[in-house]
């Protein structure tokens, strides 16, 4: 089931127990904010598949969450690398200058002046902010302050202009 409107929030990162529980890896801000989505879809071999989650809970640091469907520890090791996505009209909808990483993934990134300093590779959460990786002829990391650093967002023309140096 393809779906081109699906937003990955997550994946599967190791099987949990002997019962099919699976471990997640969750991109949302607050750790079991996935856990709030319904209903899942799984990226199998390319393609988005329907999954109904049973039961999901915050374990020591990360997420368990038992699937429909997946009752033993062999199906869940399949699952293993699998993304966890969402349709986009389920997520809620964000104020001005808000934006959700997933759609800040991929987007060219210039400099004031035009530079091209390359495509946004992920980005990464620290006490101060969050930063930009970018990916170029180089490695950058750019600290997400808007206004300061960034300039400006155009989710219609997957493009950033940052105010930031390109030797540095």
């Amino acid at each position: 089931m393809s779906q081109p409107d699906m937003v990955t929030l997550g994946k599967i990162s190791a099987a949990f127990g002997i019962k099919g529980w699976v471990k997640v890896f969750s991109h949302t801000h607050q750790l079991d904010g996935i856990l709030g989505y319904a209903p899942w879809f799984l990226k199998v071999a390319g393609e988005w598949q329907p999954c109904k989650l049973l039961n999901g809970q915050i374990q020591g640091k990360g997420i368990v969450a038992q699937l429909d469907g997946v009752v033993d520890r062999t199906q869940a090791e399949k699952l293993v690398g699998c993304e966890i996505g969402v349709p986009r009209s389920r997520l809620h909808p964000l104020d001005t200058d808000e934006y959700y990483w997933a759609d800040l993934i991929g987007m060219e990134v210039v400099t004031v002046n035009g530079v091209l300093l390359g495509t946004v590779d992920h980005l990464f959460e620290t006490g101060a902010n969050d930063v930009l990786v970018v990916q170029g002829e180089r490695e950058r990391l750019l600290p997400w302050v808007l206004g300061t650093f960034i300039q400006s967002v155009s989710l219609d023309e997957k493009r950033i202009v940052v105010d930031w140096d390109p030797d540095f």
